[in-house]
C-alpha cells in the first residue's frame, strides 16, 4: 500500500477524510464539461471540487518588473476562471469548493498535488472535441507512468451536454 493509500485510509477510519474531485482550469471549452461532471458527483456523494490553474513559468522570462505585472496578469485571470468556473459549480447546487494556483509544468503539479493532499480521490479531465486529438492536458496526463497517478482519472467526453453529464453523475 502506497503512502498516500495509507494516509487516506488513515483519515477515513479518523472521520477526516473529505473526497476531493480534482479539475484542472485550462480555459479550454471542454474544461466546463470536467467542472460540471465533479460538480453533479459531488453533489451526489458529497465532497469538495478543488479547481487547480497551473501558471506555466515560461510567460515569465523577461525583466523583473515585466516579470511582476505578467505574474499579476496571470492571477487575475486565474480568478476569472475561477469565478467563472465556481458559479457554474454553485448552480448545481451547495457545493464546497476550493482554488489552487501553482505554477510550473501543468501535468507536473496536478502530479505534485495529487501526492501531497490525500484528500484528492479523483482527477477529471475533459477530452477535446476536435480531430486532433483529445486535448495537450489529457495527452500530456495520458503519457505520464502509470505510477504518476495513485487515484483514478476520469475523462469526460467534451461533446456532451450538460444534460448528459448530470445523467451520467
Amino acid at each position: 500500500m502506497s503512502g498516500e493509500s495509507e494516509a487516506r485510509e488513515g483519515a477515513e477510519k479518523r472521520g477526516e477524510y473529505n473526497r476531493k474531485w480534482l479539475v484542472v482550469l485550462d480555459g479550454t471549452e471542454e474544461c466546463a464539461k470536467a467542472v460540471s461532471f465533479a460538480a453533479y458527483r459531488v453533489r451526489r456523494t458529497g465532497g469538495t471540487v478543488v479547481l487547480l490553474v497551473v501558471i506555466e513559468p515560461d510567460q515569465f522570462q523577461h525583466w523583473l518588473g515585466v516579470e511582476n505585472i505578467m505574474r499579476a496578469e496571470a492571477m487575475e485571470e486565474a480568478n476569472a476562471l475561477f469565478d467563472v468556473h465556481e458559479s457554474r459549480i454553485k448552480a448545481c447546487g451547495n457545493i464546497k469548493v476550493e482554488r489552487v494556483v501553482r505554477e510550473g509544468d501543468r501535468a507536473e503539479e496536478v502530479e505534485a498535488l495529487i501526492h501531497e493532499d490525500p484528500d484528492i480521490a479523483i482527477l477529471v479531465l475533459a477530452a477535446g472535441t476536435s480531430n486532433e486529438g483529445p486535448g495537450p492536458l489529457v495527452s500530456s496526463i495520458a503519457s505520464r507512468s502509470s505510477n504518476a497517478f495513485p487515484i483514478p482519472v476520469a475523462i469526460v467526453p467534451g461533446s456532451l451536454s450538460d444534460e448528459e453529464i448530470e445523467a451520467l453523475s
